[in-house]
């Protein structure tokens, strides 16, 4: 009889082969001999997972991977190619293009190929590596966000009192982000936490069972300056930018009803308004980050203070979600853009849908990098 799929907890062997048993078969039964000290003992208790599991991650992983280099390899084309697109604030997207393009080139065949063999083959060396370099270009991502949001904050909420975003200014945010997240990144290959295989074996993460508290700091540390704080900082950027938008809109109405006009803007025939516009973008960025990184804190969480038992099947999640996080950015960050859609439907119009902004229309002329800054540029061009 066929095991079961969902057989990935602490059962007996016996009961996941359908009443054959195999009292000693593990997880870790596949890992090759020279991984085994990197093991933590905690995976000895689960059986092994479903083939099945394997490769259902392997062609989820593969689609991914894919969508992403498709999706982020044309945002970095486009932007690169189209000059009314270089400016300063789309340096960062293009950051954030680069970012997720490379943490899927280097992640996604490393996955596919420990999927088809069900464990990780590639032995120790790469095992740091990889982890280092998944945890690198998650961190350079999630801070890229955090200076895309930034920099609306500085255009829409301080206006004419901020400080504009230059090329040299643009260059060294992104000079800091990488910085930042090499610093925290490398910790790992020099004894503070490390880089272990994770609970299905095909992958490798950080070091969230040893019991050890000078380990379990690095987990805390990391996730105030790569968690926390990145999200309490978009929350607090996007909040000020829709409160903004929206008290302009609320100006524009009453002076409107001063004058005796039934509004002030040329593009009052749009049904949205422009602070529904932005509050949906803020919503969407914010749900998409939590929903992508949440997963990975959540299991991290879990193992340094003990509340759950982790599963080989419960570790899936978390590398499915933080790595979908590459295919949705060049959404968000790049669709949304106007003058991009406008020069993606000129340079790959086989990529675009009907029913776009005309490119020669108010809006894509004064927007900027999202559609907030977009819908508040073209009242203030009215």
């Amino acid at each position: 009889m066929d095991a079961i799929i969902g057989a990935s907890g602490p059962l007996s062997a016996a009961r996941w082969t359908g009443g054959v048993s195999f009292s000693n078969a593990t997880v870790v039964d596949m890992v090759p001999p020279e991984m085994l000290p990197w093991i933590d003992t905690h995976w000895y208790q689960f059986p092994p997972m479903n083939p099945l599991w394997h490769g259902i991650l392997g062609f989820v992983i593969g689609c991914l991977g894919l969508v992403s280099w498709c999706g982020n390899g044309v945002v970095i084309y486009i932007f690169s190619t189209t000059k009314s697109l270089r400016t300063p604030s789309n340096l960062l997207v293009v950051n954030l293009a680069v970012s997720d393009f490379l943490m899927m080139v280097f992640m996604c065949p490393f996955m596919l190929v420990n999927c088809y063999h069900e464990t990780w083959v590639f032995g120790p060396l790469m095992c740091q590596i990889y982890g280092m370099a998944g945890s690198l270009f998650g961190c350079a991502s999630i801070w890229t966000m955090v200076t895309v949001a930034l920099d609306r904050y500085n255009v829409i909420v301080k206006g004419l009192s901020g400080t504009p975003l230059t090329v040299k200014r643009a260059l060294a945010w992104i000079f800091i982000v990488w910085i930042h997240a090499s610093a925290w990144t490398i910790m790992p290959m020099f004894g503070w936490n490390r880089y272990v295989p994770e609970g299905n074996m095909t992958a490798c993460g950080t070091d969230y069972l040893t019991k050890d508290w000078f380990h379990k700091s690095y987990i805390l540390v990391y996730s105030v300056f790569c968690y926390w704080l990145p999200l309490l900082t978009i929350i607090y950027s996007y909040t000020f930018i829709v409160q903004a938008v929206a008290a302009h809109e609320k100006a524009m109405r009453e002076q409107a009803k001063k004058m005796n006009v039934a509004s002030l803007r040329s593009a009052e025939a749009q049904n949205t308004s422009a602070e529904c516009k932005l509050a949906k973008i803020a919503l969407m960025t914010i749900s998409l980050w939590f929903m992508a990184w949440t997963p990975y804190l959540i299991i991290n969480f879990s193992g340094i203070f003990e509340t759950m038992t982790i599963s080989p099947l419960f570790t899936i999640w978390g590398s499915v979600f933080a790595k979908a996080n590459a295919v949705y950015n060049p959404i968000v960050y790049g669709i949304s853009h106007p003058r991009y859609r406008a020069a993606l439907e000129e340079k790959l119009p086989m990529l675009t849908c009907s029913g776009g902004s005309p490119p020669g229309s108010a809006a894509d002329a004064q927007s900027s990098d999202t559609v907030a800054t977009a819908a508040t540029t073209a009242e203030g061009k009215a």
